[in-house]
């Protein structure tokens, strides 16, 4: 062969030869989802050396709170599950956060969601859950979350080949997405040295998976549920499970122990947060903070051996800032 014709020939071979592949950039929107950072307290905690207090800081996720997690899992499991097929609308009742996770991975995805939610949740979720594009149907105020389950369970019922009925308060899935994910990350990130874990009870998934998961790890961690101390209070997304409808995910004997929060307590705390650690955070996370420094402080008056006690701060404070206990003294 000629020398012309071999460059020829050579020439011919790397136009037939397939481009090389584009390296994938960047995250997904699903790629982003947990592995949420732990932050210390120091500001809170000078007067307790032998405590370390630490809150998985949930904002970080795309959707703004701890609910992305479940929100993303039962998705997931409805599409394996065979029961989300095109076609049907995502259906649930929610008091915000999980409700903007559904509206968030709707429009990624391209499905439809009708979300129950009582009236007065914070202006600001409504208009997030606007942006987004979800529709909405607003439940009486005065039956809180209840009258959106209520709502959400009498839609299904009436249409179930038009709804996927994720529900939330009885799917495995918003469990299962703490045990394996965020227990896991606070073992890791704790470097297997958390003692003690603390957290608001809503559909109770949070704290169910992560607990079970902890105590596989070690026995020994004391796993402590949190709730409002009334059935009328103003901490959104948590249950009053004495006067509530009790998720079905949601096991009593689980806990160590469980204490309840005054919501003045956790209106203090966020704001003692915002103004003393530049941190701002939502409600039901300043209720996490608050118990789990009244924890610290007892564990360090008995003068235990060195704690790390951990929370969840399931969302930050821009959802709230509407509220007026913001500018109180």
């Amino acid at each position: 062969m000629s020398q012309t014709s071999a460059r020829l020939a050579a020439t011919l071979a790397a136009h037939q030869a397939p481009p090389p592949a584009i390296p994938r950039l960047g995250q997904s929107l699903l790629d982003r989802i947990g592995n949420t950072p732990l932050l210390r307290f120091d500001q809170l905690t000078s007067h307790l050396p032998s405590v370390t207090l630490l809150g998985k800081a949930e904002w970080y996720n795309p959707g703004g709170s701890v609910k992305d997690r479940a929100a993303a899992n039962i998705v997931a499991e409805g599409r394996r599950s065979g029961l989300f097929t095109p076609g049907k609308i995502l259906l649930d009742a929610t008091s915000g956060n999980t409700g903007i996770a559904y509206a968030m991975l709707a429009a990624a995805e391209g499905f439809p969601v009708t979300l129950c939610m009582p009236q007065n949740v914070s202006a600001e979720r409504k208009k997030i859950l606007s942006t987004y594009g979800a529709n909405i149907l607003y439940t009486d105020p005065g039956e809180g979350s209840d009258g959106a389950i209520r709502l959400a369970r009498e839609l299904a019922a009436r249409h179930p080949d038009l709804y996927f009925y994720a529900d939330q308060y009885s799917s495995d899935a918003n469990w299962l997405a703490h045990y394996h994910g965020t227990a896991n990350e606070i073992w890791q990130q704790t470097e297997g040295s958390v003692t003690h874990f603390v957290a608001m009870l809503g559909t109770s998934g949070t704290f169910m998976g992560t607990t079970r998961r902890l105590k596989e790890l070690n026995p020994a961690i004391r796993c402590i549920s949190l709730q409002p101390d009334s059935s009328f209070h103003g901490i959104e997304g948590a249950k009053h499970m004495a006067s509530a409808i009790v998720p079905k995910i949601y096991d009593p004997t689980l806990a160590d122990e469980n204490r309840e929060i005054a919501t003045e307590d956790a209106y203090v705390m966020a704001r003692r947060l915002a103004r003393d650690c530049g941190l701002l955070v939502g409600i039901s996370a300043a209720a996490g903070v608050f118990a789990g420094l009244k924890l610290a402080e007892q564990l360090q008056l008995r003068e235990e051996q060195q704690a790390v006690i951990v929370t969840v701060l399931c969302d930050s404070g821009d959802k709230y800032l509407s509220e007026r206990f913001w500018t109180e003294k």
